[in-house]
């Protein structure tokens, strides 16, 4: 164990929640750097989060406390050091894990902004008070990010807001859209 085990299940409310932000895409070097696929925006973001969570080799619920030593921009990945990990050898063993940070550790978004991860669940009701489905997950287009909405049928939902969407309500659990739901 490289740190703390910590399991998924016994964490509780949602400032425990884990947010992935990389994949360990492989080996870098031989002193135990390791080359990860980053999810943030810009890649290098991903070097700003101290701790990381490291996903168990044993259980995937499961995610070990590690420090980062150091970390660079690599081509388009990010090449990172982790604490305890000395030698290519158990770089290895890494590979195709992914880092978390808890949710708390996020910065609070601007007003009208959101996390997707804040998104995703949500119910998506129409004008009509019609209710289209559950956002199941947002893609990113280049142009506009779309929601994809799952309910009686998949529906994809241009995320323009005071066009198609109107109103989110993260207490209520509900986006609020223009759209019909013949579409």
């Amino acid at each position: 164990m490289i740190g703390q085990r910590i399991s998924q299940n016994s964490m509780d409310d949602s400032t425990q929640q884990f947010v992935v932000v990389g994949k360990i895409s492989s080996a870098y070097g031989i002193k135990g750097w390791l080359k990860v696929n980053s999810y943030t925006d810009p890649a290098t973001n991903i070097l700003q989060y101290n701790p990381l969570y490291l996903q168990s080799r044993d259980s995937k619920q499961s995610w070990e406390l590690v420090k980062l030593i150091s970390g660079r921009e690599q081509g388009k990945q990010v090449a990172v050091q982790l604490d305890g990990i000395n030698d290519r050898n158990q770089a290895e063993l890494l590979r195709g894990l992914e880092l978390a940070i808890t949710r708390d550790q996020l910065p609070e978004p601007e007003d009208d902004e959101y996390y997707w991860l804040d998104l995703e669940g949500l119910s998506v009701i129409n004008l009509d008070g019609i209710t289209l489905g559950v956002v199941d997950s947002i893609m990113e287009t280049g142009a506009n990010d779309v929601l994809v909405v799952k309910g009686d049928k998949e529906r994809l939902i241009p995320y323009v807001m005071n066009e198609f969407i109107h109103t989110i309500d993260l207490d209520a659990g509900t986006i609020t859209v223009d759209w019909d739901p013949d579409f």
